[in-house]
């Protein structure tokens, strides 16, 4: 339906040219969105949603955020139907009418959280986030606290290092399972429709979105880091609106009712 519609030169590297036939898979916090004090704390300006859900319908449904967050988050972030992927690549939902699909993964031992829980609290402001198989340490508030958070959980990874993984985000300390990433989120995707057949575009900003740019890359399309394409979260969002109105100013967008 729309296969003449092509994704505009990003701002910071006009080179680069218009994308077409794009499969885009977006990051949310610190690209879609800007970092917060914590993750409840984010702000999604109100154009936000819309915008991604007229952008799907422009790629015939072939846009999808892939985040590290439980999908319940995406869902509370981003009330508009979109393929999702949340903990990074954990739970998988193409179909945002259908329910998830999340493979069979282990669950760190209670051990871990009760070690992870008593170095919170010797550091005011550190906090732990739940995921359904681990959990994320952040010290973005307690910076004094991120060396020992790392040696802490290097070492409870290390107990069972076939299972679990060490991953480092910004000024937080993830233990996931081995085995999901935003890396086998793309490659998910891309292998059925509306995805398959397109070129892929991974856009990010930390190092959890390697992965999946790099997947991007070796099937064939691109990977792009937020710094370097953009600068900041409000300039992907300016370029994602002026994608589906490129003579137009943001701000004469036709509203778009949102439908959870």
């Amino acid at each position: 339906m729309h296969a003449s519609f092509l994704l505009p030169p990003p701002p910071l590297v006009p080179a680069l040219g218009p994308l077409g036939r794009a499969a885009l898979f977006l990051d949310f916090d610190g690209t879609l969105v800007e970092i917060a004090e914590r993750p409840d704390a984010v702000r999604v300006p109100p154009t936000l949603p819309g915008v991604l859900q007229r952008l799907a319908k422009a790629l015939d449904g072939a846009l999808a955020i892939v985040s590290g967050r439980p999908l319940a988050d995406l869902d509370h972030f981003l009330p508009v139907k979109l393929a999702k992927a949340g903990e990074h690549g954990a739970a998988l939902r193409p179909d945002p009418d259908a329910p998830p699909l999340r493979p069979d993964l282990p669950h760190p031992p209670a051990a871990w959280r009760l070690e992870a829980d008593a170095l919170i609290a010797r550091h005011p402001g550190a906090f732990i986030e739940p995921k359904a198989h681990g959990f994320v340490l952040h010290y973005r508030q307690a910076p004094e606290a991120g060396e020992e958070a790392h040696a802490l959980l290097a070492r409870l990874v290390a107990e069972d290092p076939t299972g679990f993984t060490l991953l480092e985000a910004r000024m937080a300390w993830e233990i996931r399972p081995r085995g999901p990433s935003k890396a086998t989120a793309v490659r998910a995707l891309m292998a059925h429709p509306p995805f398959a057949g397109r070129v892929p575009l991974f856009i990010g900003d930390d190092v959890t979105d390697e992965e999946g740019m790099q997947a991007c890359r070796e099937m064939g399309g691109h990977g792009w880091r937020l710094d370097e394409v953009f600068g900041a979260p409000g300039a992907l969002r300016d370029w994602l609106a002026r994608a589906l109105a490129p003579d137009q100013p943001d701000e004469i967008l036709p509203p778009l009712e949102v439908t959870p």
